[in-house]
């Protein structure tokens, strides 16, 4: 049987942002079919890695996992991403989130209601961009007789972001797609789609993209590498979370990622990887292969 994940890479900003360009270059060349860009307090912008990201390829798509809706206008937002997606058709993919609530408290932005937020940014931000007039005023998003000259020519899908259950009912309401932490153990993908798909259906909807990061180490000390990078974010080693080892080890963790319901895994390298673009021709030529041969 062969399976139909989407494999790519994700650049995290543990890795300084000149890296991105000899990255998002090496994946596509290997053939990697995502590359996803990260927007983290106070360290890159998701939209300007994406958009160069996007410029310096032809072919691989190209993911933001997350913009933080706090931080920015709908309106802004709806500029950005119709932008980028006339330039680039049917390459990019954003995504938003609600933000880490202690980073938008040091932004000056945070809400009393996050999810309320998200609501009514998500609701606004698709209408905007199927190029609708757009007059609302809600408890954080206002806006009167705003239509964007430059509309998507085809439609962006839309991705949201959870954890909790709220935010997983929100998913699956509103989201084209789901896209999921990166330090999540194969149980907790498996309820969290769970969770987001009952939410779709219960709105009369189907959701079925789930976005999926997988820590992986390879090489020497991979194992240890792995342990001391795990704890950067928030997981403990021995928990089932993350891959150390050879082509074979990171397949079968991303293969379990699948059955678990994701359909597109990147694999995030470590902090301590240190070279990015060996490290994407390592996953084409070495791990691909073997997902596209065992199911």
């Amino acid at each position: 049987m062969t399976t139909d994940v989407r494999l790519g890479i994700a650049h995290v900003p543990t890795h300084a942002p000149e890296t991105l360009r000899a990255l998002a270059e090496a994946a596509e060349a290997a053939g990697l079919d995502d590359l996803w860009v990260w927007e983290d307090c106070f360290k890159q912008s998701g939209l300007a890695s994406a958009a160069a990201a996007l410029a310096w390829t032809d072919r691989i798509r190209v993911g933001l996992g997350l913009l933080p809706v706090p931080l920015r206008s709908t309106a802004v937002t709806a500029m950005e991403v119709a932008t980028l997606a006339r330039t680039f058709p049917g390459r990019f993919v954003p995504g938003v989130g609600h933000g880490v609530q202690e980073w938008m408290g040091q932004s000056g932005v945070r809400v009393s209601s996050p999810l309320t937020l998200l609501r009514e940014h998500t609701e606004a931000l698709r209408r905007l961009l199927a190029g609708d007039e757009v007059t609302t005023s809600g408890r954080y998003v206002s806006l009167d007789a705003v239509r964007l000259d430059w509309p998507p020519t085809e439609p962006v899908p839309l991705w949201l972001g959870g954890v909790g259950p709220r935010s997983l009912a929100l998913v699956g309401e509103l989201g084209d797609g789901l896209i999921l932490a990166n330090a999540l153990t194969p149980d907790d993908v498996r309820g969290s789609v769970a969770a987001a798909r009952s939410a779709a259906q219960d709105a009369g909807r189907e959701l079925t993209d789930v976005h999926a990061t997988l820590i992986a180490t390879t090489g020497p000390r991979a194992q240890e590498r792995l342990d001391a990078e795990l704890p950067q974010w928030g997981a403990e080693p021995g928990r089932g979370i993350g891959a150390a080892g050879d082509a074979a080890s990171i397949a079968a963790a991303v293969r379990t990622l699948v059955d678990a319901g994701a359909t597109a895994v990147a694999i995030q390298p470590s902090a301590s990887e240190p070279d990015l673009p060996a490290f994407a021709r390592f996953l084409g030529a070495e791990v691909r292969p073997l997902l596209t041969s065992v199911g």
